[in-house]
């Protein structure tokens, strides 16, 4: 939604003529869910029926990762609310950022880390919803290796190949390792420059993601989830955005 910076009652019905099943959102703004009474929560799963759609997960945008110290039980309390949200409105997926792993066990970042994580998870495992952290930064190999510490179901993966390129990870060998971790899927292509090594976000199937072995990834661990198009907010058109759901059906149709 937020790719189109549209207000949920303005974006539904154009994200719906898409011809999608569903819908990513940010949990703030109209959507904080603190903001929300028990009467917007009803018209809000009203037009999403309306539409055809559903949410595929509520998004925790936030200004400082999960493993900093300043104000973070008040960043956790926030994203524990919009689990609670995330229950009652259906997807009962959430996606918070994951930082890059600790270096080590005596990385000053670990036990900050580790206990926003056992808080989260068991808050997860309590009320039926799955925190997918957003990774990137580390190989799989190494995430996996972190999560596997935590005694949780709730604990999963939201796997973005642009991220998972960006920081130099082959995207579609990155999928396996993280099978039974990975939760939900966002669509994102970008475009690394060979003599700068920067990176631009762009439109599906301009960049260097290799959505041929994405697909046959995906496709071998046998992933039943959403595929949700992601572009940062502002950026894309609702012709993007419709080219980027006819380029996904060539692959997955």
């Amino acid at each position: 939604m937020e790719s189109l910076n549209f207000s949920l009652r303005q974006g539904l019905p154009q994200i719906s003529r898409l011809g999608v099943a569903g819908v990513q959102v940010d949990a703030y703004g109209e959507l904080a869910p603190a903001k929300l009474t028990s009467t917007a929560k009803r018209e809000i799963g009203n037009l999403l029926r309306s539409n055809n759609l559903q949410l595929t997960a509520l998004n925790c945008p936030l200004r400082r990762g999960i493993d900093v110290a300043a104000d973070q039980q008040p960043r956790l309390e926030y994203i524990r609310q919009v689990m609670d949200l995330s229950f009652e409105l259906g997807p009962r997926i959430v996606l918070v950022q994951c930082p890059r792993l600790p270096s080590g066990p005596d990385s000053p970042q670990n036990p900050l880390l580790n206990e926003a994580l056992r808080d989260l998870a068991a808050y997860g495992d309590k009320t039926g919803v799955r925190v997918a952290l957003e990774a990137g930064f580390d190989p799989a190999d190494k995430v996996v290796e972190f999560l596997n510490r935590f005694d949780y179901g709730s604990l999963g993966i939201n796997f973005d190949p642009g991220n998972f390129l960006l920081h130099g990870h082959n995207p579609a060998q990155s999928i396996l390792p993280l099978q039974h971790r990975l939760v939900h899927f966002q669509a994102r292509d970008v475009q690394i420059h060979t003599v700068s090594q920067a990176a631009d976000e762009v439109p599906l199937g301009h960049g260097n993601v290799e959505w041929m072995g994405i697909i046959g990834a995906l496709s071998a661990i046998e992933y039943k989830g959403f595929l949700t198009i992601k572009r940062q907010p502002g950026r894309a058109s609702l012709a993007e955005m419709q080219n980027s759901v006819s380029f996904l059906r060539k692959f997955v149709l």
